[in-house]
């Protein structure tokens, strides 16, 4: 494959590497061997040329001005942020010297490395990395910040992350999106809906916490109180079965537990549902009616919900859905909570995970850093981290930077920039982008995997996460096994290499390497057999039960957080991407300033005006944020929208400038199921400044 890095002018294809779904297919424009322009590719089939402000943008992130380019030591206490230049042999001889000292005295697993996909390139992400933390012992990573609750309630209906093809999306007449704001998130299911609109006068329908873009666009926006989403699909279903909505012929066929679950949602009257999730009686049974009546009716399942206590019995209630008016068999009918089982890789070969000779290594939840940092026993000693900001993006995060601080902790960090967790850090390693790296990347939406060729050459001194591996692999003494060896082609022609995913036939490197971008052998789920127990959609789920949870989808109230009266939820904003962006100047001028969405009648027994700063706490910790003051969600929420650096609020004139930390208001309980996180859980008081 000939290098691009050398050829200074053109058009060159790229692949977004945000952790977005949709995972657009990019053209960069280089003059003398920079980047100058990103836009996209008009002849992606899905993507279509269109992208996001974030990646649009790209240029500027990887330019930075403040972007790493050596290796830095620290000089000053944790925090301050002060570091000295020193050379990468320098570094990786510090690591590794540490790291044997740290092995000899407390083991491996006092080691912990922390990662999650701050670039979706899976080999930056899950390759050489795995490896070398396999080889060394580490205590290992359970990455459940995102989707897992979700996931394992969706696996429990449907055995494995499958839904519909987005393309049939522009067949469906009925379009539910569901705890997603698609717009800033998924926008080009947004535009398969538009275009469905155009041409079958399509209805879209936004169900929400939180009227935002998507909901602004929606024919019929249906505000809810946060956690209360799976009580509204019992309501539905309820109403489904007393007025004979569903299709019996599918249900006999495709599913079982359908007797069990007529029985058990009668308790799930409108009347009751309504009092539980603040959606009128009357709502309820006209979405009802019209998910009945309405074919082909499609279900996008987003990430919101999935994130309470209760999350992930949410995402097992309303994947029952579309079973029960038989959409699955109809083209354009179904539901969509991820798609990431068609194109599965062969992760042994990418990870390789009978290098980790202690199976029983301990496993820490990236949701409970704090309390590892602070109270595990034995202690974490060093803590590595790459593709992730914990300061700011996991949850608790007073106690997270507190657990940070450590004056014994050793803390290493990979990133392209001197993150609010870099700056903690006793050594900061710079990092490429992605447009720096060779990389395989798979849409957990769409059904096309795409790779990256190297289009620049390194910014600076930084490295990939490959390179970095491999290098303390030699540090460490066992770089010359063959496992770390491997180049980066070798690497994704064998997790391309992958027998028993049938979806991935005609997808290898070298076709790859020439056609930019491949799709799945799919097919329709139905007629088919599912890789649940008994090959059906299980709507009645005995290995739920086995598992210690309802057998049927039930609605399950939250944890109680206290005695804030007011529950908090921190959505994501149109400009960044959780903390990618949220410190460069370009995307904080499109986002401006963070706010708070509050009911007018919550505002009113505060004293606060649309406009007013206010400030937002609980025994977590506190924030200040613009209060924006209407109906755009019930009394009793309030919702803040994206995750805001550090230096954004540095950069406020004002000496009294905003505290922007809103994950020090969340809880780090875990959820129900699947270890996921609690982010929207949380409970807050709002006082006017």
């Amino acid at each position: 494959m000939p290098s691009f890095i050398d050829v200074p002018n053109g058009v060159f294809h790229a692949v977004c590497p945000l952790d977005c779904p949709d995972q657009c297919g990019l053209l960069l424009h280089k003059v003398d061997g920079s980047i100058v322009k990103v836009v996209g590719n008009p002849e992606h089939p899905v993507t279509k040329g269109h992208i996001c402000n974030k990646v649009r943008n790209m240029s500027e992130r990887i330019y930075d001005e403040s972007r790493l380019q050596y290796p830095l030591k620290r000089i000053g206490p944790k925090g301050e942020g002060k570091f000295e230049r020193i050379s990468w042999e320098d570094a990786l001889s510090t690591i590794t010297s540490r790291w044997k000292d740290l092995i000899a005295t407390d083991g491996p697993e006092s080691i912990l490395p922390y990662s999650f996909y701050g670039n979706m390139g899976r080999l930056s992400a899950e390759g050489m990395d795995r490896r070398f933390w396999h080889h060394l012992g580490a205590s290992r990573l359970d990455r459940a910040i995102c989707n897992s609750a979700g996931s394992a309630g969706y696996q429990y209906t449907m055995g494995a992350s499958l839904g519909i093809d987005p393309e049939d999306t522009v067949h469906s007449k009925l379009f539910i999106f569901w705890g997603i704001n698609a717009v800033s998130t998924n926008m080009h299911q947004v535009a398969l809906a538009q275009q469905a609109r155009k041409q079958n006068d399509a209805k879209i329908i936004v169900i929400d916490v939180h009227k935002n873009q998507t909901g602004r666009m929606a024919d019929w926006f249906i505000p809810i109180r946060p956690g209360t989403d799976s009580a509204l699909a019992l309501g539905l279903m309820h109403v489904l079965f007393a007025e004979e909505l569903v299709d019996h012929d599918f249900l006999q066929k495709y599913t079982v537990g359908i007797d069990e679950l007529r029985d058990h949602v009668v308790q799930y009257d409108p009347v009751k549902v309504s009092e539980i999730t603040g959606v009128p009686a009357e709502d309820i049974y006209k979405l009802a009616r019209m998910y009945g009546a309405t074919s082909p009716s499609f279900i996008r399942i987003g990430n919101g919900p999935q994130h309470h206590d209760n999350g992930g019995m949410f995402v097992r209630t309303i994947s029952c859905l579309p079973a029960l008016t038989g959409q699955w068999l109809v083209k354009g009918g179904g539901a969509i909570k991820g798609n990431s089982a068609y194109l599965a890789l062969n992760t042994a070969s990418l990870q390789r995970p009978e290098l980790l000779k202690n199976k029983n290594t301990r496993v820490i939840n990236m949701n409970l850093l704090g309390d590892a940092l602070l109270t595990l026993d034995p202690p974490i000693k060093s803590l590595y981290v790459y593709g992730s900001n914990p300061a700011l993006v996991a949850p608790s995060s007073n106690k997270v930077r507190e657990g940070l601080a450590r004056e014994d902790l050793f803390l290493v960090v990979h990133d392209l920039f001197l993150t609010e967790t870099a700056k903690y850090a006793d050594l900061v390693l710079p990092a490429t982008s992605s447009f720096e790296n060779t990389d395989l990347y798979t849409s957990y939406w769409h059904h096309y995997a795409q790779i990256q060729q190297p289009l620049i050459s390194p910014f600076g001194e930084s490295k990939s996460n490959v390179d970095v591996f491999r290098l303390l692999a030699n540090g460490m003494g066992f770089g010359d096994e063959a496992a770390f060896t491997e180049t980066e082609t070798a690497m994704i022609a064998s997790a391309l290499n992958h027998p028993q995913n049938p979806y991935l036939e005609g997808i290898d490197y070298d076709a790859l390497s020439e056609q930019h971008y491949l799709k799945a052998k799919v097919k329709p789920l139905f007629p088919g057999t599912l890789p649940t127990p008994s090959g059906k959609i299980e709507l009645y789920s005995e290995r739920m039960k086995q598992d210690g949870y309802p057998a049927l989808p039930t609605y399950i109230p939250l944890v109680n957080d206290g005695d804030h009266r007011i529950q908090f939820v921190p959505g994501p904003n149109h400009n960044f991407l959780n903390s990618t962006f949220s410190n460069n100047p370009k995307h904080i001028s499109l986002e401006k300033k963070p706010k708070l969405h509050m009911n007018q009648l919550d505002a009113l027994g505060a004293g606060i005006v649309d406009g007013d700063r206010v400030r937002v706490w609980n025994n977590r910790g506190e924030c200040v944020l613009q209060a924006v003051v209407g109906e755009n969600v019930l009394p009793g929420v309030v919702v803040s929208q994206g995750l805001w650096s550090d230096a954004a609020a540095r950069s406020e004139e004002d000496s009294t400038a905003p505290k922007y930390l809103v994950n020090s208001l969340t809880p780090d309980r875990i959820s129900d199921m699947g270890g996921g996180a609690t982010f929207f859980s949380g409970r807050v008081t709002v006082e006017k400044m």
